[in-house]
């Protein structure tokens, strides 16, 4: 079991190969514990419920549902827990839908490695400090 300075992170993705990479990648730092993953093809929040995540980071650019509507669904059910948001698409109109639907923060992809990393420490420090 992690302890409480660990960020617990869910990771939802459409691309696995993605999903592995971020899992990888975010899974060297000593901070950061994966607790699950998803697809986004299903309803994401019965596994919020069973890992219990201080962040989840969400692709927005997805079939189905897409990362947009996850996203709203998330914030409607867990309003205090962080979503933030990944995409392709670095422009205001996205970052306005990302923000709309309730997510607390965007990086976009091609600029994540440092930016993407400070959020989430940001964002769970935001959340655990929540009354």
């Amino acid at each position: 079991m992690a302890d409480r300075a660990t960020i617990r992170l869910l990771l939802v993705d459409d691309q696995p190969a993605v999903r592995r990479g971020l899992r990888m990648w975010l899974g060297l730092e000593p901070d950061l514990e994966i607790v699950g993953e998803s697809s986004g093809d299903v309803d994401v929040c019965p596994l919020i419920d069973a890992v219990h995540p201080d962040v989840v980071l969400m692709d927005l650019e997805m079939p189905g549902p897409g990362g947009m509507s996850i996203t709203a669904q998330v914030h409607a059910r867990e309003p205090d827990l962080p979503v933030v948001v990944l995409s392709l698409h670095d422009d205001a109109r996205m970052r306005t839908l990302a923000s709309l639907a309730g997510a607390a923060a965007f990086v976009a992809k091609h600029d994540a490695a440092p930016r993407l990393l400070n959020t989430i420490r940001a964002c769970a420090r935001s959340y655990r400090n929540h009354p």
